[in-house]
């Protein structure tokens, strides 16, 4: 892992984002860890959001957090911390409160936070559902509606808002990943939720955007597990740091004319992700009889693009 520290206290026009104030959620370890230090970077102060939780979301420590902020302010940043439970609605307003309180402002709103609890759907307990449906799928909701609250107001009030939001996918919510069907389906309501967002807040001047990221984290562990070695030499390609700066540019006031958008990113790579969109199609102008459709049916899907595969298949 390498952090590119000397750059954090500098000033000048390699800091794109100094004044502008950045929520980043499970901001403790990984990749939030990585994502608040490179707002930090680039000149943001930044509230760093953490439980503190384990890989399953067992535990609480505020250890993470405060380290990622006390790195922060010794580099010569703005940082605070915030504890908040952010699949709590009330604590997730407190979260955005807290950007308030402390700077004045909030700019940018980064959703990461989440943990695994993996398991094959015929041995998954409602526990192990409800919860990891929480904590991704409702944790992004109630931040991003507290925030989208405050800029609302910001903007009906005639003050310039360019306001941002980045979502964390997965490549487990786009094409699916064995043993991980709570987590893919939260992770594909995002994806889907990002794109409702961007509709609906883009006349107040903010724009949402996803990535669907491949790193070496806590949470990626068991599913790419032959990839965790870190090289020796050359470019760690699985490095959380790689994921970063697509995300502070996501989040940063260069990216005005991109919402709506998925993006996946993987070492030094970016994939433009193309969602669910309209197809082959076939019509008449009756009701289909039931012994008609197997065959128009497969027409169809045999013109069609084939799906990628599941993870894990």
């Amino acid at each position: 892992m390498t952090d590119r520290t000397e750059a954090i206290g500098s000033t000048g026009p390699d800091r794109p984002q100094a004044g502008r104030v950045v929520i980043v959620t499970g901001a403790g370890r990984g990749l939030g860890r990585a994502h608040a230090l490179e707002f930090a970077r680039q000149g943001a102060s930044v509230v760093v959001n953490d439980l503190g939780a384990g890989r399953e979301g067992g535990g609480r420590s505020g250890e993470p957090a405060q380290a990622v902020a006390e790195q922060i302010r010794a580099q010569g940043g703005q940082a605070v911390v915030n504890g908040e439970d952010v699949a709590d609605w009330d604590g997730a307003g407190r979260l955005v409160r807290c950007a308030l309180d402390a700077f004045g402002r909030l700019d940018t709103l980064v959703n990461n936070a989440g943990f695994v609890r993996d398991r094959m759907l015929v041995s998954m307990t409602e526990a192990e559902w409800d919860d990891v449906v929480r904590v991704h799928l409702k944790g992004h909701f109630a931040p991003l509606r507290h925030a989208a609250g405050y800029w609302r107001d910001q903007a009906k009030a005639g003050a310039p808002v360019a306001a941002r939001v980045v979502n964390t996918s997965s490549g487990a919510g786009l094409l699916g990943a064995i043993g991980q069907g709570n987590y893919a389906a939260a992770k594909a309501g995002i994806a889907t939720l990002t794109v409702v967002a961007a509709a609906e807040l883009g006349r107040y001047g903010v724009t949402v955007n996803a990535i669907a990221p491949v790193a070496r984290t806590r949470m990626t562990q068991a599913v790419f597990a032959d990839r965790m070695a870190v090289p020796e030499g050359g470019f760690d390609a699985m490095a959380p740091e790689n994921v970063s700066p697509v995300v502070a540019w996501l989040g940063g006031p260069d990216s005005g004319r991109v919402t709506g958008r998925v993006l996946e990113v993987e070492g030094g790579t970016i994939t433009a992700v193309d969602g669910f969109r309209h197809g082959p199609s076939t019509g008449r102008g009756s009701r289909w009889a039931v012994s008609e459709v197997g065959a128009a049916v497969e027409k169809l899907l045999a013109q069609a693009a084939v799906p990628e595969p599941v993870y894990g298949t």
